[in-house]
């Protein structure tokens, strides 16, 4: 068997902050957590066409915050705020508490391995060529500034008879390393001859240090 860790969950409260934020006593924290999915799975299928990469959720005593990530805010905000206060709505039926809902856009979806991941599954949807597909999105993420890409798809690629795996890399993907950035995504293409699973890790560089960060704020970059 495979011991491989996954590379937020490894880093996480370490160099990566946590998905969802909050304090809750032993009685209530499993009907927290499962609400936290349910808030998290409902999102992704009403609204996956807005790109959302991430969704992070923050509770206090009075509300829940949810906090999207998304390439495509114009979709999610809608005129005027009409569409995110639907959302908004939505979200309270689903759980009986008061939502505030924050959108922040992603400006570079190329850098983003949820992202990539879902493009890549949508194009096995519509029956493109896997090593297309592979050969594509690792271009697109190399040329947006990443220090590396790898792409890993299985299941029955191609439509043949046995399930195999398919890989290909560009670039350094350190996985051990605790302070490099990496950005990882995992995604399904609901193919007519089944499951296809595609998994993305993205490079983004080195973790900077708080310190480090202040110190060129107050110095500037070259001090």
């Amino acid at each position: 068997m495979g011991q491989k860790s996954h590379p937020i969950g490894f880093r996480v409260g370490i160099t990566e902050p946590w998905r969802s934020r909050w304090y809750a006593p032993k009685r209530t924290f499993g009907q927290l957590l499962v609400e936290d999915q349910r808030i998290r799975k409902f999102l992704k299928a009403n609204y996956g066409f807005a790109a959302i990469s991430q969704i992070e959720i923050e509770r206090t005593r009075e509300e829940v915050k949810v906090i999207l990530s998304s390439a495509r805010p114009g979709l999610l905000i809608g005129r005027k705020g009409a569409e995110v206060d639907k959302v908004r709505e939505q979200l309270e039926e689903l759980t009986g508490r008061r939502i505030t809902v924050n959108i922040i856009e992603i400006t570079k979806p190329e850098l983003s391995a949820q992202l990539v991941a879902e493009g890549v599954a949508q194009q096995l949807e519509k029956r493109a060529s896997f090593r297309r597909a592979m050969k594509m999105a690792m271009d697109s993420t190399m040329t947006a500034g990443a220090k590396g890409v790898k792409v890993r798809l299985a299941g029955r690629l191609g439509g043949a008879e046995m399930h195999r795996t398919e890989l290909d890399d560009r670039g350094s993907i350190p996985l051990q390393t605790l302070d490099a950035h990496i950005d990882y995504g995992f995604a399904e293409a609901h193919c007519t001859y089944g499951l296809l699973g595609v998994k993305v890790w993205i490079h983004l560089g080195k973790f900077e240090k708080p310190e480090k960060k202040q110190k060129e704020a107050a110095n500037g970059p070259d001090a």
